[in-house]
């Protein structure tokens, strides 16, 4: 029987209770899925045995062959452990057992093996609930290849499904797996990468003998995840390749006027080759789908203005929407100064402001506005989404920070015409380059990699709280210069279970320690017409030091404002870190960044810190991220999504696999884009069974 039809409940050793958890805890359903997304994340080399002297670390598991010579029971009622005295024959080490103790029976005089992981206690290293077994009961196979060991929920455990209970489950799977299991990866495949089975795979990767099998297991079945992602979008792409899309050819007056008469300044070669990627899109014939990337201070809104222009041009109209409504305010607020001509008149083009902030009134008139085909360009928050919300000729969306909204809020804007428009979603975050490829790998990809002339780097340091006095000496001589502060607080009130400087009392401290000067303070607790006010009163120099949230981390955009301090650095994120210190080195001044933290910082803490001090580079950081935390804690990654779940590959470590599956991907789409040869119908079925188990939006971002 094909372990793809073998309900879990049935395998033995699981029944119904045990079923029902796995169902709930890890979706598992069939003995299929046990065995390829339960996978071991490390093995232990059971035929490798200690001596006590040779225990170095609390990392590595042991086993050792000894005797028990003493134990006795330590303490009364719920405290009560058992306590035993285990010898090598050479050195003596303390076992404990603080629960289950009237389950273990010693014997002296009996041969042991002990299994389990040291632990450090007064100095000295001891066992705690470890196994024990009489060698007389320790069968050939237990003290062969490298042992799986699997990771389990806290729900699994209590119904005997840790580690040992898993291992047990999937010996038992083990002699189904060569006749129940079937092949998803083509013969030609497997040849030209040298590639193992799929079966031979699944049975290694559980159980190898050694190292060599084991890392050739893992390398099939990491390549098998990531070259059905590869496959899914790549596909995807090949099929967006020919969706009709609304053609717009014409750069005429809108565009010509702003470009000779409006610029601000000369555009970087970077924009200028972005702008001709994405007019080639606008222009093909065929639905844009491009992600727009560019660094904090890049260019990326200047970049916006000109393609919807270049849709005005063409009579359609296009919008902006913004996560915030702070940066759909500082879109509207720059968009609608550049288009202002210089000498008086009509605007270049009429461009309005939606957000939940927008009174009934002003509603109705931008309403009417948008369905007559009056008003060019439109940008908002999710308002923008609300059915009430009808354009006469929506031919472009432009999605800012996309990975802030939803993949329901974003789809919405597909329907906004009779035909879905170009959209150009762009990013302030960098990428890094893994995630690219499977997160956003059917989009075409655009990237602004230089800054504007004049630009100077940002000075970043990296000080301990003990330094708040000199930290504070540096405000008082920017700002005596004529210059700006940012001060970023990680909380708004204080948290008595949270060591952490928080805004309000960070405020009040700042009003002491500088009376001379105005304090404006922002927060994400406050009414948007407050926020707005306190913004305004900082961007036009009324105020001299802005308190805030990470608020302020997308969508400020002030060039006096030259010194960004945050407080409590160690509890942010390094691209979250990136984008705030992005807020400033704005102008032609100097500016920089202060990243205060407490004076005892872990080892992955301060390299965060270092990181930030040694770069002002968006995409080394990212890499950097990437590195330290992972992709599924990476802003953006679980609302965007990946294609498929990977069990076994990561996007940190297996970027060389990853390029290969892609490769091996491409060469079969473009050879049969939709899958019909006969051959490549296991291709297909394949991806149909996936699509089945895994929620995926890649079709509408």
């Amino acid at each position: 029987m094909e372990l793809a039809h073998q309900d879990i409940g049935y395998c033995k050793g699981v029944g119904n209770k045990r079923a029902d958890t796995l169902r709930k805890e890890l979706n598992i359903v069939t003995a299929l899925d046990m065995v390829t997304t339960v996978l071991p994340y490390k093995y232990t080399d059971r035929s490798k045995f200690y001596k006590i002297h040779e225990i170095v670390d609390e990392d590595t598991a042991v086993q050792i062959i000894g005797e028990v010579t003493e134990w006795h029971m330590v303490g009364i009622g719920k405290g009560q452990r058992l306590s035993a005295t285990f010898t090598d024959g050479q050195h003596m080490i303390e076992l404990v057992w603080f629960r289950g103790v009237q389950f273990v029976k010693l014997e002296k005089g009996v041969q042991y093996l002990l299994f389990g992981k040291p632990t450090r206690y007064n100095h000295q290293y001891n066992f705690v609930h470890p196994e024990l077994t009489p060698m007389s009961k320790v069968k050939p196979q237990m003290l062969q290849g490298l042992e799986p060991d699997y990771n389990t929920t806290d729900g699994m455990k209590r119904i005997g499904l840790n580690s040992k209970g898993i291992r047990n489950i999937m010996a038992s799977l083990m002699p189904d797996v060569q006749h129940g299991v079937a092949e998803t990866i083509g013969q030609d495949i497997l040849d030209k990468y040298h590639l193992m089975g799929r079966r031979d795979a699944i049975l290694n990767v559980h159980f190898p003998p050694n190292t060599a099998v084991m890392q050739k297991a893992r390398e099939r079945m990491k390549f098998e995840e990531l070259f059905y992602i590869q496959l899914h979008i790549l596909r995807q792409m090949k099929r967006r390749e020919n969706n009709e899309g609304f053609l717009m050819p014409i750069v005429g007056k809108h565009f010509n006027r702003f470009y000779h008469e409006q610029l601000p300044f000369e555009l970087t070669n970077a924009q200028k080759r972005v702008i001709r990627e994405i007019q080639g899109d606008m222009k093909s014939g065929k639905q844009m789908n491009r992600l727009l990337q560019g660094d904090v201070g890049s260019g990326k809104t200047l970049v916006a203005l000109l393609c919807a222009l270049l849709a005005v041009d063409n009579g359609y109209q296009a919008c902006i929407m913004a996560p915030t409504e702070i940066l759909a305010n500082q879109h509207y607020s720059t968009l609608h100064e550049m288009l202002q001509p210089k000498e008086g008149g009509e605007p270049i083009a009429r461009v309005a402001l939606l957000t939940g902030s927008t009174t009934q009134k002003q509603r109705t008139l931008l309403h009417d506005s948008l369905r007559n085909g009056s008003l060019n360009i439109l940008i908002g928050t999710h308002a923008l989404i609300e059915d009430e919300v009808q354009f006469a000729n929506l031919g472009l969306v432009i999605v800012d920070e996309q990975h802030r909204f939803g993949v329901a809020q974003r789809a919405k804007l597909w329907t906004k015409n009779i035909r879905p428009p170009h959209v150009l979603v762009m990013t302030a975050t960098p990428i890094p380059r893994t995630l690219a490829m499977t997160v956003y790998g059917d989009l075409k990809t655009s990237i602004i990699d230089e800054l504007p002339p004049g630009r100077k780097p940002i000075t970043t340091v990296h000080y301990s709280i003990q330094r708040k006095a000199s930290v504070n000496q540096f405000i008082r001589k920017q700002i005596d210069l004529g210059r700006q502060v940012y001060v970023v607080f990680p909380l708004i009130k204080e948290n008595k279970d949270l060591e952490l400087k928080d805004l309000q009392n960070g405020y009040n401290e700042l009003c002491e320690t500088f009376p001379d000067y105005r304090i404006s303070m922002v927060h994400g607790q406050m009414k948007a017409k407050d926020k707005d006010e306190q913004m305004r009163r900082f961007a036009s120099g009324e105020t001299q030091i802005l308190v805030a949230t990470t608020v302020i981390e997308v969508g400020v955009n002030v060039p006096n404002a030259s010194v960004m301090i945050i407080e409590n650095a160690e509890r942010f994120g390094l691209s979250q870190l990136h984008q705030l210190r992005g807020r400033v080195g704005r102008g032609a001044d100097q500016s920089y960044c202060v990243l205060m933290t407490k004076l005892e910082l872990s080892k992955d803490t301060r390299q965060r810190m270092d990181i930030m001090v040694a770069t002002n580079d968006g995409f080394r950081i990212a890499e950097a991220d990437l590195q330290l935390r992972g992709p599924g804690d990476l802003e953006g990654t679980q609302q965007s999504g990946l294609p498929f779940d990977l069990h076994i590959a990561s996007l940190v470590t297996d970027g060389q696999i990853l390029d290969i599956a892609r490769s091996a991907a491409k060469e079969i789409l473009d050879n049969d884009p939709l899958l019909e040869d006969q051959y490549n119908q296991m291709y297909k079925r394949r991806l149909d069974v996936l699509r089945q188990t895994t929620t995926y939006f890649g079709e509408i971002s």
